[in-house]
């Protein structure tokens, strides 16, 4: 007789913890948002101005990435910057060829003329931090081994990519991810990659004392209180709390910010994000070191919003602040 498994915990619908150690990331909320958590196929051929492929960075472990490749204009021949791009889901849910990135990431290599390299990331519960980290800075030394001719990649990938100007950007949880893999490589040679900037876009920054906009701002389907507690708790190191260095950048227990080789940031925050407080305290943290460090602020929209592909759609503001949001990532990556 097979015992049947027996329901431990749920995430505000999108995931669930079964005792026997199985997790279920299926959406189980309003089917009408459902298409947003879906993959989407990769396809070779260029569709609106954009190839998407999957390629293993290392077969080894199995750490593979969907790379946005913008179609060459008539007349374009300099080669693109390359955004490596972390995905978010409080480091428990979403792939990085889900809709919601599919959708804006096809945007940004359309728009801001780069490629994208977005790592298929390491989840917890199954793998604790920092194993999303390690995937996000092997990402970054697999591209300096590319560019040093020492590992194996598409040809297509080393004639379109200018290895010099290589910028991290990452939402939500992957904002976080982008200041770890940035600190981890100021520590190293990457050269002939030079990594240029950092954009952060709404990192889930945090302390275990609650702040004021958790308390006040509204919760959204893209982040809860729920979400944030029970996600960071499947997701930091066992014993730790939202204080570690991971989640509080800013905070005693992380590495002092000025003796840390940063490049230059371009913080993305949204004055109706329940994070805000939190990341304005790293944003002052990082200009009290005399970090390189610019503020985008989105008004009159939540955390992520720009992922809501039907309030994209739907909602002028929102549709405005998207596209004023990649103008600035353009402009920034255009600045450096």
């Amino acid at each position: 007789m097979v015992r049947e498994k027996k329901l431990v915990d749920d995430v505000s619908g999108w995931l669930r913890i079964y005792d026997d150690g199985s997790v279920d990331r299926t959406w189980t909320g309003p089917p009408e948002v459902k298409f947003m958590a879906e993959p989407v196929p990769s396809h070779d051929e260029f569709v609106d101005g954009v190839s998407t492929r999957d390629i293993f960075m290392c077969e080894k472990s199995n750490l593979k990435a969907r790379v946005y490749l913008p179609e060459k204009k008539p007349g374009e021949t300099e080669k693109f910057p390359i955004v490596v791009h972390f995905h978010g889901g409080g480091f428990c849910i979403s792939q990085a060829d889900w809709y919601i990135y599919y959708h804006i990431y096809t945007h940004l290599a359309r728009s801001s003329r780069v490629i994208c390299v977005s790592a298929f990331l390491r989840r917890a519960p199954e793998h604790r931090l920092p194993a999303a980290i390690d995937d996000g800075y092997s990402t970054l030394l697999w591209l300096s081994s590319l560019a040093r001719g020492e590992s194996y990649g598409p040809s297509w990938l080393k004639e379109s990519a200018d290895f010099n100007r290589v910028f991290l950007v990452g939402d939500s949880s992957g904002g976080n991810l982008v200041h770890e893999v940035a600190a981890r490589a100021g520590k190293a040679d990457l050269s002939p990659l030079r990594l240029a900037g950092a954009v952060p876009i709404h990192p889930g920054y945090v302390r275990s004392e609650r702040s004021r906009s958790e308390l006040e701002q509204p919760q959204t389907p893209f982040l809860t209180l729920d979400m944030v507690d029970k996600f960071l708790s499947l997701a930091l190191p066992v014993g730790c709390n939202k204080d570690h260095p991971i989640t509080c950048p800013m905070g005693p227990a992380a590495p002092p910010l000025e003796g840390l080789k940063l490049p230059p940031y371009l913080l993305c925050i949204a004055d109706q994000d329940l994070l805000i407080d939190t990341e304005m305290e790293f944003y002052e943290a990082m200009k009290k070191a005399n970090k390189d460090v610019e503020l985008f602020i989105s008004t009159g929209v939540g955390h992520s919003f720009y992922l809501n592909k039907i309030a994209v759609d739907m909602d002028p503001n929102t549709t405005k602040q998207t596209s004023n949001l990649i103008a600035g990532i353009k402009e920034f990556i255009k600045k450096h």
